[in-house]
């Protein structure tokens, strides 16, 4: 931006708007307030409510220079963050969905600074494609995502990022390793059939002529082993379809996944925290493509650069759909109230509910929360009212803490 302006800077996106205003900070230093939110899961994008969150901030305080860095922690969301952050664009792609008689239009994000491809397994192989007498994690698929994954090293990254929230399966990542050459056989040498149902019949790994040969890291905020009381078929399998025999026969055959990746590839991934994320699909990642599992929130703030951002910052506004006990869990919320307070700014979280005391969050060093439903409200009625609902309460951050 020009020295000679004496506007608000914000930054929407890959966009510099400019806003009336002057700097009316400490000895003339324009306040400057970074906007990091989550998004409001199927109501608003990350993006949007960054943009809204700015604009009644603005409206407020008109004077403050304005940082917006969209957040997400490896789920739905993640490419767009990391999109908007670093200038990428979106590369289409058809590949089979969760189910293998279904075709979907997926894609991934491009990010051409340093040939990274962000692949989101949600946008192939999300519960969010199927309707709910379709939800059947004997039967459904990671190959769509592995399609995926193949389509990003053929446009040249190399560096793919897996986001994997969302899913839809609970196959061990057995579907995506088949989409990228791997075989898995039974007993009489023929392909097992896709899906969780078929793991315990696997007796040969074939692993492809080719591996993949560029690094590949999980974005993942849950450390549920990949098998057992915590895994990933007890844990996630029957908010996925599974009744209690598939939670049974399912936990078995991530088990027998487990041992026949050991014995024959010489990778264990039984017992590795965050293994169990997605179905399954992190262990996967680890034993067929060689991945890393790494922290979703920290990977998007260090790709969006937000400790560079917060290390002057006043005020920092987080947030996200429900903020809770699980908010500070490796969620967005968590990561970036704990980068600000390591930079030194004050943190504030506006979240369409509140489930947690003033007492834990003033406990957690975060210094204002405000709830966009008020008491007795409905949900359905402020789903629909969602925008209205979010830049009302940032406009009400802004009246109490900003003035001056």
């Amino acid at each position: 931006m020009g020295g000679g302006c004496a506007g608000v800077a914000v930054w929407l996106g890959t966009c510099w708007r400019l806003t009336g205003g002057r700097g009316d900070g400490e000895a003339g230093r324009r306040m400057k307030i970074v906007i990091a939110m989550d998004s409001f899961k199927g109501t608003l994008g990350a993006d949007r409510a960054c943009g809204i969150v700015a604009e009644a901030i603005v409206a407020a305080r008109p004077g403050a220079e304005i940082v917006v860095r969209p957040m997400a922690d490896g789920g739905e969301g993640t490419a767009a963050a990391l999109m908007a952050a670093s200038g990428g664009r979106w590369v289409p792609a058809t590949v089979m969905g969760p189910l293998v008689e279904m075709e979907v239009r997926a894609g991934f994000a491009w990010l051409p600074a340093d040939r990274t491809a962000v692949v989101e397994m949600a946008s192939a192989s999300g519960m969010g494609l199927l309707r709910p007498e379709q939800l059947d994690p004997m039967k459904t698929t990671t190959f769509g995502t592995g399609q995926l994954v193949r389509a990003a090293l053929d446009h040249g990254a190399e560096r793919i990022l897996l986001g994997v929230g969302g899913s839809a399966t609970v196959d061990g990542g057995v579907g995506a390793a088949t989409a990228l050459g791997w075989r898995f056989l039974a007993g009489d040498g023929t392909a097992v059939p896709p899906g969780g149902g078929g793991l315990g019949r696997i007796c040969e790994i074939v692993p492809p002529n080719c591996g993949i040969e560029v690094p590949v890291d999980v974005l993942c905020d849950v450390d549920n082993p990949l098998c057992g009381p915590h895994g990933a078929a007890r844990v996630y399998g029957p908010q996925k379809g599974a009744t209690a025999e598939m939670v049974e026969a399912l936990d078995a055959g991530l088990s027998h996944l487990a041992a026949l990746a050991a014995d024959q590839l010489g990778v264990r991934v039984r017992d590795l925290p965050g293994a169990g994320a997605a179905g399954g699909l992190a262990a996967g990642a680890v034993a067929f493509m060689d991945a890393r599992l790494v922290s979703g929130i920290e990977t998007v703030m260090t790709q969006a650069h937000l400790r560079s951002d917060v290390g002057d910052a006043d005020w920092v506004i987080t947030g996200e759909g429900r903020f809770d006990a699980q908010s500070m869990r490796g969620k967005v919320v968590s990561g970036v109230a704990r980068v600000a307070r390591e930079g030194g700014a004050r943190v504030a979280v506006i979240a369409g509910q509140v489930g947690l005391s003033e007492r834990v969050w003033q406990a957690a060093g975060i210094g204002a929360v405000l709830a966009c439903m008020s008491p007795g409200m409905d949900l359905p009625s402020a789903l629909g009212r969602s925008e209205e609902l979010l830049s009302e309460a940032a406009g009400r951050f802004a009246r109490r803490h900003l003035a001056g």
